[in-house]
């Protein structure tokens, strides 16, 4: 099984998506209950813009429990395809159990912030945005502003 998972995930990095998928949805076939390789099996559905064809198995990986740096992509992984999808409920379900869990994701918050704009939450995901903006840039331009931000990031709609 090693030696074919190495195989898929050289393909995948290769841009070759099709071959990829392709040896990777013979070994699900074979390790069903292996999450590692249905996450990987997920992952090469969503590069190819077949998303509903990922979902079941981003599920399944999740449910058999995957190590954490696994577990957090599959999460992302999980959450961004049920947004793509249009099911905006199962997304931010996703997102915050996955938030829960992982506080200081940026990544994890900023798909969850679309998912908040798809929601109609734009106040919330504009907030969660700015928050993550200001705590991670170095654009010295955006620094300089840093203490403004802050302070109207939750306050948006306001008016003085």
């Amino acid at each position: 099984m090693e030696g074919k998972l190495n195989k898929a995930i050289e393909l995948r990095k290769g841009k070759q998506y099709k071959e990829s998928n392709a040896i990777l949805l013979e070994l699900v076939v074979k390790y069903p209950d292996n999450p590692f390789v249905n996450y990987q099996c997920a992952w090469s559905f969503d590069l190819l813009g077949e998303e509903a064809e990922a979902v079941p198995f981003y599920e399944k990986a999740i449910e058999l429990g995957l190590p954490e740096k696994e577990l957090e992509g599959a999460i992302i992984g999980l959450g961004s395809t049920y947004r793509a999808l249009g099911n905006y409920e199962k997304s931010e379900s996703t997102f915050l159990k996955g938030l829960q869990r992982f506080p200081e994701n940026r990544a994890l918050q900023t798909f969850y912030s679309m998912t908040l704009y798809n929601l109609k939450q734009h106040s919330r995901a504009m907030e969660l945005l700015l928050q993550c903006l200001v705590e991670t840039t170095t654009d010295k331009n955006i620094v300089s502003y840093e203490r403004a931000i802050n302070f109207y990031l939750d306050k948006l709609d306001e008016t003085w």
